[in-house]
Order: structure tokens, then C-alpha cells, then sequence
């Protein structure tokens, strides 16, 4: 058993599963989106894309690019309820919420491509 790949798997499932954390619930209600598990999700979906750095395999450039969508969307979702928050002043409304949501959703898909991607390269490795 390799650290280095124990590592790169538990952070590429654990910003699935926060990811998946903060997407549960009802879309448009703001007690069920926590902005600390929005920001739970950026940082570990920041973490896998550094650790998917340096894999020169095409499998490995696709896990990067998934990554690269995650992370894009997360930050996406962030600045939009910042925005509303503190430059619009309208606060979380339930149209703002399921903006965000919906965008974090994007990259729920993402984060589960990778999560996919990295059960087919475990699966076709031989020994």
C-alpha cells in the first residue's frame, strides 16, 4: 500500500462527499446549505486538483480537468452568494440559494467523474 496513492484517493472521494453535503436538501431553502460546508468544498476540491498535478497519463489529464470544472463551479457558487450577501444585499432569497446550489451540483458531477475515473484506473492497474 503506497501513502502517496492512499492519500490522492481520500481526498478525490472526501470533496465528492462534502460536495454531496452541501448539495443535499431542498434546493432553495438556505437553512439547508451551510456557506462553511460551501467553503468545505472548495478547499478539499482545491486539495485533489494539487494532488492530480504531475500524472502525465491521459486518464491522469481528464482527473485534472474535472477537477479543474470542480473547482471552477465551487468558486463560482461562492462569489455568487458572497455577492448576494454583501454587494446586493439581498441575502440568501430561495432564487438566490438554488442558483447556488444548482451550480455546486455542476460540480457534484464533476467530483463524481473523478471518483469514477479513479475506480477504472484502480480496476485496469495490474500488478
Amino acid at each position: 500500500m503506497n501513502l502517496e496513492k492512499v492519500t490522492f484517493a481520500f481526498f478525490i472521494v472526501l470533496a465528492l462527499t462534502v460536495n454531496f453535503g452541501f448539495v443535499w436538501g431542498e434546493v432553495d431553502v438556505p437553512a439547508h446549505h451551510s456557506v462553511y460546508e460551501l467553503y468545505a468544498a472548495l478547499v478539499v476540491s482545491l486539495i485533489a486538483t494539487i494532488l492530480k498535478f504531475g500524472d502525465r497519463t491521459h486518464i491522469g489529464a481528464v482527473m485534472l480537468a474535472t477537477s479543474l470544472v470542480a473547482d471552477l463551479q465551487l468558486i463560482a457558487a461562492a462569489v455568487l452568494w458572497a455577492v448576494a450577501e454583501h454587494v446586493t444585499g439581498t441575502g440568501t432569497t430561495p432564487t438566490v440559494m438554488a442558483h447556488v446550489v444548482s451550480i455546486a451540483g455542476g460540480a457534484l458531477l464533476a467530483n463524481l467523474m473523478s471518483v469514477i475515473l479513479l475506480v477504472i484506473e484502480t480496476v485496469t492497474v495490474r500488478r
